[in-house]
């Protein structure tokens, strides 16, 4: 009687997860990863070793992690509508303290640009500063990364619909103008008339979009691994939070281009 009382009692709708050495494993990554980005940057003998140690050993832990959690949504069901909506409300978490690290260096922009300092010129941008003009390369990445957006959305409305081979156009379609936009904006980076040491201009400028064109490379990674798991049969008409959340991701990363490119780009450069 005990014992079919305690399997009874495990017959929720919850997952319990097994023990895992990942996170462990992926906190000690972390932790080469920033230690030896501070040593390469320093220039002290080695960092770049203990650097390169740590990204190798943080794309492994991510590698079999994330396949973990694969296996555990698609071949065993333990992905509940409970537990999918307990995914969706961490990640609007996660989305939130990424709008926070970004409203961080948009409000050392703003604090800058409204009241410049007199060493600035008293002026935004400063005095004898080349600025990019924002109707060039600028407004034909925000046109690329818009239509990302409309095809990443054609991409889920097809798997909700069961029409997969229009998704995987899409999904090919988000993926060709994520790299476009990311060759575009190292494009600008090398052209740019000023670097990231010209003044609190340069720090802020770069800050902001190496931030963003960082996030557009994440993003790019995590619609890769939904575009393959796609082609594999991974997602179902009423089962593929993975590839929701990666929706919700690169929507994410659209707007904040958007504030870029009219405060940043057009705003910033009055």
């Amino acid at each position: 009687m005990n014992r079919l009382f305690l399997i009874k009692m495990k017959r929720h709708l919850y997952h319990l997860v097994d023990r895992s050495p990942w996170p462990l494993l992926g906190a000690l990554a972390f932790l080469l990863v920033t230690n030896g980005f501070v040593l390469y940057m320093n220039r002290i003998e080695r960092g770049s070793f203990v650097l390169l140690i740590g990204l190798i050993l943080l794309i492994s832990v991510l590698f079999v992690w994330w396949r973990d959690v694969i296996r555990e949504s698609t071949y065993q069901g333990n992905h509940t509508l409970v537990v999918q909506r307990g995914l969706k409300i961490g990640f609007i978490l996660f989305l939130i303290t990424e709008i926070m690290f970004f409203a961080g260096f948009f409000w050392a922009f703003f604090h800058s640009s409204l009241s410049p300092a007199v060493f600035l010129g008293s002026v935004w941008p400063p005095v004898n500063l080349v600025v990019l003009n924002p109707y060039g390369i600028p407004m034909l990445n925000t046109a690329i990364l818009l239509l990302s957006g409309f095809s990443i959305t054609w991409a889920h409305f097809s798997i909700i619909d069961g029409d997969f081979n229009f998704a995987k156009n899409a999904f090919i379609a988000t993926l060709v103008l994520a790299v476009l936009f990311t060759a575009l904006q190292v494009g600008e980076y090398f052209n740019a008339p000023f670097n990231l040491s010209d003044g609190i201009y340069g720090t802020v400028f770069y800050s902001l979009t190496g931030l963003h064109g960082f996030h557009v490379i994440i993003g790019t990674i995590f619609i890769s691994i939904c575009f393959f798991r796609l082609l594999n049969s991974q997602f179902t008409v009423s089962h593929h939070i993975g590839f929701e959340l990666a929706s919700w991701y690169w929507h994410f990363v659209d707007v904040v281009w958007l504030f870029l490119f009219i405060f940043v780009y057009i705003w910033g450069n009055w």
